[in-house]
């Protein structure tokens, strides 16, 4: 079974930085599209960014120009880099496959953005 495991988040306040993690256990990264979600209280799950095998990546409206997603294929782990942090970023940070069936979920990483 895959387990996903998500760190990093943390409280910081408007404009700050913020890198996460995301250690995959049990499968190979470099053979799945992976993304970076994130869900703010009473809301859907939402994707923020994703990355392709090949390395092409995308991102979600909100997350252009701010966050960067990457990937250490030898340590099987996902990152997110997350700068000029705003309050509406606020909500707990999953990373997943982005795929049609996606794994079992992490337990997530929270951030909040706050002064």
């Amino acid at each position: 079974q895959v387990r996903l495991v998500e760190s990093g988040g943390g409280l910081v306040p408007p404009g700050g930085s913020l890198r996460l993690s995301c250690v995959v256990s049990n499968s190979i990264i470099s053979m799945h599209a992976m993304g970076w979600f994130r869900q703010a209280p009473g809301k859907q799950r939402d994707l923020v960014a994703r990355m392709s095998p090949n390395g092409s990546r995308n991102y979600a409206d909100a997350a252009k120009g701010r966050f960067t997603i990457s990937r250490d294929n030898p340590k099987n782990t996902v990152y997110l880099e997350m700068n000029s942090l705003k309050p509406e970023d606020t909500a707990v940070y999953y990373c997943n496959r982005y795929e049609a069936t996606p794994w079992a979920w992490g337990q997530g990483t929270q951030v909040t953005v706050s002064s």
